[in-house]
C-alpha cells in the first residue's frame, strides 16, 4: 500500500529554547533537511497557536508545533542513465571519479539524479549491503567534493571493504585551497560531531563527537590563499571542511564553513567564479577485497577548480592586481 502523511507534534524543551523555528525542527525532525522543512514552513505545513510562522521565528520553552509530513517516498532507488566517469570495475568492485553537484545516494531531498541512480544503469548487480537506497556504498564524498570513490559490486566486497575503511587501512588524499597561510607537516587532531546550534552542520564543538585526523602533507603558498595536499585516515562527515575551518583556514568556496568572502584581492579574484567548496579527492589506495592486489588510483584537479588555479597563479606571477 502507499504510504500515508504523518502529523507529528514537537515540544520545545528548554535546550532548543531561543533557536530558530527551522533550526529546532532540524534537529528534532530524523529524515528532513534544513531547506525541507523551510519548505514545509512556507507551504504551511507547520502549525502552532502562535500566528504566521516564518523559518527565522525564535521559538521558545513549551511551545508545541504541529507538522504535517508528506507522505514519505519508497525506499528503492531507480537506475537512472546518468553519465558516470568509471575509472576501473571487474567483478568485485568498481572505482569512480565522482562528479562535484552529484550527490552519492538517495536521500531526503535527492530522491533521484544520484551517484547510485547512475550506477544501477552501469552495472549490472550493486551489493545488497547497506540497503536498497545505498547499495555497494561503502564511503561516500560530500555534494561538492569531486574525486574517487570505490564501491563494492557484491557483499564479500562489501564486507572486506567495509572492514578496510574502518581499520584505517585505506588511503585518502585530497587537494583543497584554503584561505591564509598553513605549513605542510601540519596535523588537526579534533574529534567530530553534530553541531549543537546546527544540526545540519558537523563541529569540532560537538557534545558527542568521535576521533578525526586530518594531515596537511603538501602546501604552496600562494598570496593570500594555500593549495594543501591532504590525508586522511578517518573519513568523519565533513571531516576535511571542518578541521580546515576549525584552524581558521576555510576551504575557498566553502558557502557552509566560512570559505565564502565577499571582498577578496584582485589576484584571488578567481575565486568567486567557484560554485563549490575548492576540494577534490584525488587519490584512493586500497587492498582489492578479493584477490588481495594493492590497487591506487590518482584523478587530477577538474576543469573547474583547475581553471581558478591557473588564473591565480598567472595573475600573482605577473604582479597583475585589477
Amino acid at each position: 500500500m502507499p504510504a500515508e502523511p504523518q502529523r507529528r507534534s514537537v515540544l520545545v524543551d528548554d535546550d532548543h529554547d531561543g533557536l530558530r523555528l527551522d533550526a529546532f525542527l532540524a534537529a528534532v525532525l530524523t529524515g528532513c533537511s534544513r531547506s525541507q522543512i523551510q519548505r514545509f514552513i512556507r507551504d504551511g505545513r507547520v502549525t502552532a497557536d502562535a500566528g504566521a510562522l516564518r523559518p527565522s521565528t525564535p521559538v521558545k520553552t513549551g511551545q508545541q508545533f504541529t507538522i504535517d509530513l508528506p507522505a514519505p517516498l519508497e525506499a528503492t532507488a531507480a537506475p537512472e542513465d546518468i553519465p558516470l566517469d568509471i575509472v576501473f570495475e571487474d567483478a568485485d568492485i568498481v572505482v569512480i571519479d565522482k562528479a562535484a553537484g552529484m550527490v552519492v545516494h538517495p536521500a531526503a531531498g535527492h530522491p533521484s539524479g544520484t551517484m547510485v541512480n547512475a550506477l544501477l544503469h552501469h552495472v549490472d548487480d550493486l551489493s545488497g549491503v547497506g540497503g536498497e537506497l545505498r547499495p555497494g556504498i561503502v564511503h561516500r564524498l560530500d555534494r561538492g567534493t569531486s574525486g574517487l570513490m570505490v564501491v563494492a559490486k557484491n557483499d564479500a566486497a562489501h564486507h572486506a571493504l567495509a572492514r578496510q575503511f574502518h581499520d584505517r587501512e585505506v588511503e585518502k588524499e585530497y587537494i583543497a585551497l584554503v584561505w591564509g597561510v598553513v605549513q605542510a607537516g601540519r596535523r588537526i587532531d579534533a574529534p567530530i560531531g553534530r553541531d549543537p546550534k546546527d544540526r545540519q552542520k558537523m563541529s569540532t564543538r560537538a557534545r558527542r563527537a568521535r576521533s578525526a585526523v586530518t594531515r596537511v602533507t603538501r602546501a604552496e603558498h600562494l598570496k593570500g590563499v594555500s593549495l594543501l595536499r591532504l590525508a586522511i585516515a578517518t573519513g568523519r562527515t565533513h571531516q576535511i571542511r571542518v578541521h580546515l575551518n576549525a584552524i581558521g583556514h576555510p576551504i575557498v568556496g566553502d558557502q557552509t564553513y566560512g570559505g565564502v568572502h565577499r571582498h577578496v584581492p584582485g589576484d584571488v579574484r578567481a575565486v568567486q567564479r567557484l560554485e563549490r567548496p575548492f576540494l577534490h579527492a584525488t587519490r584512493l589506495a586500497f587492498t582489492h577485497p578479493t584477490d588481495g592486489r594493492q590497487l591506487e588510483f590518482e584523478s587530477p584537479l577538474p576543469d573547474d577548480l583547475q581553471a581558478v588555479l591557473d588564473d591565480i597563479r598567472e595573475k600573482q606571477a605577473t604582479g597583475e592586481n585589477d
